[in-house]
C-alpha cells in the first residue's frame, strides 16, 4: 500500500509539468488544470502524496476548542465599487515577492481592475489570496476583483518557486509560501500609514483574512497552523486545499472551507477531514460533482454560491456583518450543485 501511494505521488509530480491557466476573450481565467497541488492519500496508511509531504503538508489536526467572538462591527459597504490595482515587490530572506494590490477605488463599478486609480473614500480591511500552483495573481484577478469590489483590500502575491514564470519551479517550496504570505501582509499593512503612498489611511490594519486555492488553500492552512500561524488573522477560506504546517493554532478564528466532490487532484476528503477536526467556528462549501476548479471560474449557479458565500463570510469576520452571517446557509445552497454545513 505505500507502494501504492507512492507511485501515484509521482505520477502526480509528472502531471504537474503541464498544468497551468489560461485566459479566454472576455479575460476570465478558465480551469484547465487536471493536477496542481496534491496526490491523494492512501487510504491504508494515510500519507499524504510525495509532491505535498515533501512540501511539507500534513494530517489534518485540530485547533484550539475556544470559541471566538464575532469582530466588534464596523459600517459594512452596502455598494459595489470600481477596482483599481497597484503592483509591488516585497522581499523575504531573498526572495522576491511580487505582489498585485486591488483595492476599492472612485468611479462606475464594473469593468476591469484599473492601474492606479484613486483609492475610494474609507477604511478596508485586508485580504491575502494565495494562488495555486503554476498560478499567478493576474490569473485570479477574476476572483480577487470581486472581493476588492465588495469592499476590501486585497493583496495577492506571485509565490517565487511555484508561480507560472518560476524558474526553477519547485513544488517542494511551498512550506515557505505561509511566512512569505505574512510577510506581504505586513507590507501591505505599512502602507497605511506611509506618507504618500496611494494607500494610506484606507486600511483597517486590525482586521485580516487569508484565502488561497488548491496550494493557495494549503498555505492558507500554514497561515493558522503551528508555528507559522500569524494570529493577525480573522478568518480563513481553504478552497480545494488541506493541512499544511501542523495543528491549527492560536485564537480560535473561523474558516470557511470550499471544495469540489470530484475534485480528482486533492481529494475532497483532504478538505472534508481538515474540517471535521477543527474545532473552531467553520463551514464546508461542498460543490456537488465539482472538480479542482472550486468554484472559483465561470458563472454556473454553483460558481454563484461560492462567490456569495465567500463574500458573505469576509463580510461576517472582518466587519462583524450579523446580517452576511445570516445569508451564508442560502447563499451557499443551490439544489443539485452545492450544500453547506457549518457551525458559525
Amino acid at each position: 500500500m505505500r507502494m501504492r501511494g507512492a507511485v501515484a505521488g509521482l505520477v502526480l509530480v509528472v502531471a504537474l509539468a503541464g498544468c497551468g491557466s489560461r485566459t479566454d476573450a472576455a479575460g476570465q481565467q478558465q480551469d484547465v488544470a487536471a493536477a496542481e497541488a496534491a496526490g491523494s492519500a492512501d487510504p491504508a496508511t494515510g500519507a499524504d502524496a510525495a509532491a505535498l509531504g515533501a512540501a511539507g503538508a500534513t494530517p489534518p489536526a485540530s485547533g484550539s476548542a475556544s470559541k471566538s467572538a464575532a469582530p466588534p462591527a464596523i459600517k459594512a459597504p452596502t455598494q459595489t465599487f470600481a477596482v483599481g490595482v497597484s503592483q509591488f515587490t516585497f522581499t523575504r530572506a531573498g526572495r522576491t515577492l511580487r505582489t498585485l494590490v486591488l483595492y476599492p477605488a472612485t468611479g462606475s463599478a464594473g469593468g476591469s481592475p484599473k492601474s492606479g486609480a484613486a483609492v475610494a473614500a474609507g477604511r478596508f480591511p485586508l485580504v491575502l489570496w494565495s494562488h495555486g500552483l503554476h498560478g499567478s495573481p493576474e490569473g485570479y484577478q477574476g476572483v480577487t476583483a470581486k472581493i476588492a469590489a465588495a469592499g476590501f483590500v486585497v493583496a495577492a502575491p506571485a509565490y517565487p518557486y511555484t508561480n507560472d514564470k518560476a524558474n526553477p519551479f519547485n513544488q517542494n517550496d511551498m512550506g515557505n509560501q505561509p511566512a512569505d504570505a505574512s510577510a506581504v501582509i505586513t507590507e501591505v499593512l505599512k502602507l497605511d500609514t506611509k506618507a504618500g503612498a496611494p494607500l494610506a489611511g484606507h486600511i483597517e490594519t486590525g482586521r485580516v483574512a487569508a484565502g488561497g486555492h488548491s496550494a493557495g488553500g494549503y498555505t492558507t492552512a500554514g497561515l493558522l497552523s503551528g508555528s507559522g500561524r500569524d494570529s493577525r488573522l480573522k478568518g480563513g477560506i481553504i478552497v480545494a486545499g488541506g493541512g499544511m504546517g501542523g495543528k491549527f493554532s492560536g485564537a480560535a478564528t473561523p474558516v470557511l472551507f470550499i471544495h469540489g466532490d470530484a475534485d480528482g487532484t486533492v481529494p475532497y476528503s483532504s478538505g472534508r477531514s481538515l474540517y471535521d477536526a477543527c474545532t473552531w467556528p467553520k463551514a464546508f462549501l461542498t460543490l456537488l460533482k465539482g472538480d479542482h476548479g472550486g468554484g472559483l471560474f465561470g458563472s454556473a449557479p454553483a460558481n454563484q454560491a461560492v462567490s456569495r458565500t465567500m463574500l458573505d463570510f469576509l463580510r461576517y469576520t472582518l466587519y462583524g456583518d450579523g446580517a452576511a452571517k445570516g445569508r451564508l446557509r442560502s447563499d451557499a445552497t443551490v439544489s443539485g450543485a452545492a450544500r453547506y454545513d457549518g457551525t458559525l
